[in-house]
């Protein structure tokens, strides 16, 4: 009986900080059998009202992964105008959907936020966790489930993608110039907000080879802002200057005065590898083959820093046109994106010359787009 109290409040703890376990139905009928034999009075109360947040958490989880899927679909329904520059005047870009880009930054911030919200911190322990040669391959956890980390990664690719595509999709080099210097500023809100996440996706778009060979076009537009968030965003010294930004982001956060201060979105393919490399930097074992604890405490500290920071609310306001045109908008795959590119600015070499004719030959509705290089250049 006396053993009770520190029972619930182990439960609590692990329902709470890791919710996703119990998926699991044989996990469920573990937490209800122990239920079953807590002492009475405030440790039942205690039990079921831990019972109901979990049922309530695994329930959003669900419905959430029913919705990403239901977006998924919607974004790969491809409607014909994407595939012809000359329809391309009906089809409405991101600046008919939203000019001002605080506002567009915001509404990145939003999705952002949502994903990483759902992402459990078991996921990361399933992602890198190498198997323990004394673990029971028939144990409880022998199923992995990232879909949720995996669905965040895949939302980074698709907005360094519509990006791209937004680029490349216009015939004039005047709005595509106008289009990068758009989200340029974005990219620039991005790092005022703290969500380097979309902030390097941006800059991953941008830096596409089907967007980067547009001389014609960039040459009309001032990159001086660019070149310095590039800069911030540096792979070179270990991300040395984004690790510097961070750091001040999260340290704007712990002694924040409004809830938007409160926001740091890290940059997640980065975090992932860090935690990777620190994992497998270090045996999960000493040569007594104890626990080693210490290795097991820097990821949970690396883990623990990303749980306050997904559990922020964002302050914006929602628009849901913007929020609907993010992440279901067709776009471009690589070979589309080559293909718009180079009947935007004509091939420079005989490499890239070859390349499209090899384009044409597999997407032949792509002959429909000779006027538009004539025409945009």
């Amino acid at each position: 009986k006396h053993m009770a109290p520190k029972l619930v409040q182990l439960l609590t703890e692990w329902t709470e900080t890791f919710p996703y376990d119990f998926r699991d139905d044989r996990m469920m009928r573990c937490l209800k059998d122990v239920s079953h034999h807590v002492a009475r009075g405030d440790e039942v109360r205690a039990m079921q009202q831990m019972t109901q947040r979990l049922i309530k958490r695994l329930s959003a989880l669900g419905q959430y992964e029913e919705a990403v899927a239901a977006l998924n679909a919607m974004a790969i329904e491809r409607p014909a105008s994407l595939k012809s520059k000359q329809a391309s005047s009906q089809r409405s870009d991101i600046l008919s959907v939203c000019d001002e880009p605080f506002f567009l930054a915001q509404q990145l911030t939003h999705i952002e936020l949502d994903r990483l919200s759902f992402i459990g911190p078991e996921e990361f322990i399933q992602t890198f966790a190498m198997k323990d040669p004394l673990e029971n391959n028939k144990g409880f956890f022998r199923k992995r489930k990232t879909s949720n980390l995996e669905a965040y990664i895949n939302w980074f690719n698709r907005l360094s993608y519509l990006v791209a595509t937004e680029i490349c999709m216009p015939v004039k080099k005047k709005q595509r110039a106008r289009i990068i210097e758009f989200f340029i500023d974005v990219a620039q809100e991005c790092f005022n907000i703290g969500n380097f996440n979309s902030l390097m996706a941006i800059i991953t778009g941008m830096n596409m080879s089907p967007v980067a060979r547009l001389k014609k076009t960039w040459n009309k537009v001032n990159t001086d802002k660019f070149e310095i968030l590039e800069h911030q965003m540096d792979p070179s010294s270990n991300f040395s200057n984004y690790r510097t930004a961070l750091r001040g982001a999260t340290q704007r956060s712990e002694t924040a005065h409004s809830s938007q201060e409160k926001i740091v979105i890290p940059f997640f393919s980065l975090l992932i590898k860090d935690i990777y490399f620190l994992n497998e930097g270090c045996a999960s074992r000493l040569s007594n083959g104890h626990i080693n604890f210490e290795k097991l405490w820097d990821l949970a500290k690396q883990v623990s820093e990303f749980l306050v920071w997904r559990q922020v609310i964002c302050p914006f306001d929602r628009d849901r046109r913007i929020l609907q045109y993010l992440v279901t908008t067709p776009i471009f795959t690589e070979d589309e994106l080559h293909l718009a590119s180079y009947e935007s600015e004509g091939p420079e070499n005989n490499m890239e010359k070859d390349s499209r004719k090899s384009l044409r030959w597999v997407w032949p509705w792509a002959s429909n787009w000779g006027w538009a290089w004539r025409e945009g250049n």
